[in-house]
């Protein structure tokens, strides 16, 4: 604007035109325009265009955000939330995609101008390098109290660091809380106290300012009385050892990994009026039988939930069980003093039940008598348990407690632990014939078990788990559990392992191959176990005890006899069912086919799990 400091004009608008000066006054004139106009401090002067100029209200923010040492813009918040543009999880792929550039694989002239700038100095003799093997000298004497670390002790191998001094409390300051000052009564104590007596050398004391405290006048006699402790103690080395918690624990699949397993409830079986006791799923897996206190049996459909047949009986029913044999439908019962066997007819095929009524006949046709055996008698039943659906009873001395098929469908044991030395019997059904095993038994009997490939048998008294070879008739091996009261057992289907449970909350896998010993005894349960049981086709074993749940495990078992058993808890269901004079879950059993587990307890009911 100098340049048209000595024109009339200011410059030239958009056609050419002279734009002219505004006539300017003198300052007289000024200052009394400027109070008349009150919106005088709101207009500012434009040299550029030679007027004044009136000032927004935005503007005038602004100026007044300025002069506050603050950001112009009041819109502008200085105080946002960061951006994480890089998380802590660690990403596969980089962010970016290009190519390393070139001069990442060329050597640095940089370094090579230092390098070459010390090796120069090197050849001059400016720097001497070290020599090999170069050892800097260890100090001659050294303060053996000192409380820093020093490596040169620490090197010696009968270097043992001195502990460190307690720090001080508060009744040892210059100036401590009315509450550890003592009183005139505890003073005159504490004098009369011999110095081996008192628990401090010391008497809390206050002071109005640090410069007032005198010297400590134990304080020679402490540190000669440490040093004689340091001296004279005898003190021993212990290594720590420095351990990763984490590498402790087993690296265990997920569950997830692991299904299928049961998790939820599907289906609940009502109509027993007693404690469901025994519980079993005939080889098809549509049917299931029950036993319970309100001496009856029933026969369910599995699909639907419904009942289809109920046996009244004269005791209450202890173990129920399916016959292995697909082309024979015969349940097995065992209530009291007796075993009977039921052919329901209302739910199979006419030909099935036709075969299975010759097959349950053939024993009474045969030419050996039931006068074998004093230990057991086989006979029929009144027409009116025949036209229930009972075909043979076999009457033994004293109560049955289990009863369990052989593989094959033609055998079955029956265990009545209060029978002494024929507490174990073996029945043949299709010549009504009763052998006695054991002339005598080691031990109160709890369970048997047939084995499911091979001519063993196992035998499960109140600690011990024996195999016996029916062929050889020997005893292979006896089984130590380590538990006080065995309550039921039973076999893995390729059979090499062995779960029992016990009253004494415990679940102990054995692999027969391995040891005579648990492979793993597993403690989950807070009351007794009651039952156990394998899956037939899945890795699936469960156990359920008197505190209402249900627990269920992932066994693997693998065909490399090298590589133990993979056991992992995948499910606790819990509260199955109530507890009712101290009884909860009963009874455990699987289906055949499907990963179902079916549970039965004290609370009258039984479940399904899917």
């Amino acid at each position: 604007m100098h340049w048209y400091d000595d024109y009339p004009h200011i410059g030239y608008d958009i056609n050419g035109k002279k734009i002219m000066k505004p006539a300017t006054g003198d300052e007289l004139d000024k200052f009394l325009s400027t109070m008349d106009d009150p919106d005088s401090w709101l207009s500012a002067h434009n040299y550029k265009e030679g007027q004044d100029v009136k000032l927004t209200a935005e503007e005038l923010e602004i100026i007044r955000r300025l002069e506050g040492n603050r950001i112009p813009d009041a819109d502008y918040n200085p105080y946002e939330d960061q951006v994480e543009f890089f998380t802590s999880k660690t990403e596969i792929m980089p962010l970016s995609a290009a190519p390393e550039p070139k001069r990442r694989f060329i050597p640095s002239k940089h370094e090579a101008k230092r390098i070459m700038k010390i090796v120069r100095a090197i050849r001059e003799g400016r720097i001497v390098p070290r020599k090999s093997g170069y050892v800097p000298p260890k100090p001659k004497f050294y303060n053996l109290w000192n409380d820093a670390e020093d490596k040169q002790r620490e090197e010696h191998v009968m270097h043992i660091a001195a502990p460190k001094m307690k720090l001080p409390t508060h009744d040892e300051s210059y100036n401590p809380p009315a509450e550890y000052l003592p009183t005139e009564e505890e003073i005159k104590e504490w004098n009369e106290m011999d110095k081996e007596d008192r628990p401090k050398n010391y008497l809390p004391q206050k002071y109005n300012a640090l410069r007032n405290v005198p010297g400590y006048g134990q304080f020679i006699q402490e540190r000669f009385e440490r040093c004689l402790d340091l001296y004279l103690a005898p003190r021993v080395r212990k290594n720590r050892l420095n351990i990763d918690p984490e590498s402790l624990i087993p690296k265990l699949p997920s569950p997830r990994d692991l299904q299928p397993f049961p998790t939820r409830l599907a289906i609940e079986f009502l109509g027993h009026e007693g404690r469901v006791r025994s519980i079993s799923v005939d080889p098809s897996g549509l049917w299931l039988a029950s036993g319970s206190d309100d001496k009856t049996v029933r026969i369910w459909e599995i699909a639907t939930g419904r009942c289809m047949a109920t046996y009244h009986l004269d005791e209450l029913v202890t173990s129920v069980v399916w016959g292995p044999n697909k082309e024979v439908a015969i349940l097995a019962v065992a209530c009291g003093y007796k075993v009977g066997l039921i052919l329901p007819e209302k739910i199979f095929s006419s030909e099935l039940t036709l075969h299975s009524e010759e097959y349950l006949k053939a024993g009474f046709a045969s030419s050996v008598t039931s006068e074998t055996n004093s230990k057991a008698t086989w006979k029929q039943p009144t027409p009116a348990e025949f036209d229930q659906g009972i075909r043979v009873w076999v009457h033994l001395q004293k109560a049955v407690k289990q009863v369990t098929w052989h593989r094959k469908g033609d055998y079955f044991a029956t265990v009545a632990p209060d029978a002494n030395n024929s507490a174990v019997l073996i029945h043949q059904l299709t010549k009504h014939q009763t052998q006695q095993p054991f002339k005598k038994n080691k031990g109160a009997v709890q369970r048997v078990m047939f084995h499911p490939n091979k001519p063993m048998f196992f035998v499960a008294t109140q600690r011990y788990v024996r195999q016996y070879n029916l062929q050889r008739q020997e005893l292979v091996k006896t089984m130590q559990t380590g538990v006080k009261w065995i309550s039921s057992l039973d076999i893995h289907p390729a059979g090499d392992n062995l779960i029992i449970g016990s009253y004494d909350k415990r679940l102990c896998w054995f692999d027969l191959d391995l040891s005579s010993k648990p492979y793993k005894t597993l403690r989950y349960h807070q009351q007794a176990i009651r039952s156990v049981a394998y899956h037939k086709r899945y890795p699936l074993f469960a156990s359920c005890a008197d505190d209402g749940t249900v627990q269920i495990f992932h066994g693997m078992v693998y065909n490399d006899l090298l590589q133990n058993p993979l056991i992992v808890p995948v499910k606790i269901l819990k509260n199955v069912h109530e507890r009712i004079d101290a009884l909860g879950a009963l009874c455990v059993e699987w289906h055949p086919s499907q990963p179902w587990l079916l549970s039965s307890g004290a609370d009258h009911t039984i479940k399904l799990f899917s």
